[in-house]
């Protein structure tokens, strides 16, 4: 039987490459650059100016997004993700963030919650309907800005 040792009963230990932390389950912190990229100084800092300048290229659209059409949010952590590729502060910020949004959605699944929440639109939905009936009873279908009798 291969071992992958040398010794006799001495049986290989293949290396942990996962990444991962063993007590919390995440991702060590810090540059997932390939280690050819990292072991040369000048390589590793230009690595990490085209990664910022992308992510904040990225980052940059998603505010654009933010009032007009498209998925600003999903593109700004998109952003976030691509800078966490290398920078231990955006890693933080993401894990943060996932941390707070499990949490926001444990509790929105709470029976409670969702009774009440349930309980809240239906209230918003019933007055939009008795708004828009109101103002369909006394102006028609006619727009604001051509009504003359004002």
């Amino acid at each position: 039987m291969n071992t992958g040792s040398n010794k006799p009963g001495e049986a290989a230990v293949a290396e942990d490459r996962t990444g991962t932390d063993e007590v919390t389950g995440e991702r060590a912190l810090g540059s997932r650059a390939p280690e050819f990229i990292k072991a040369r100084r000048a390589l590793h800092l230009s690595w990490q100016v085209g990664v910022f300048v992308v992510g904040l290229a990225v980052v940059v659209a998603g505010i654009i997004m933010l009032p007009l059409p498209g998925p600003g949010w999903v593109v700004i952590f998109g952003g976030m993700a691509i800078w966490a590729t290398e920078f231990v502060w955006a890693q933080l910020v993401l894990r943060w963030t996932k941390r707070k949004v499990t949490e926001a959605a444990q509790r929105a699944l709470d029976p409670k919650v969702r009774r009440r929440n349930i309980i809240l639109t239906s209230v918003g939905l019933v007055i939009i309907a008795v708004l828009a009936g109101i103002y369909l009873w006394k102006f028609g279908l006619q727009m604001p800005w051509k009504i003359k009798d004002q």
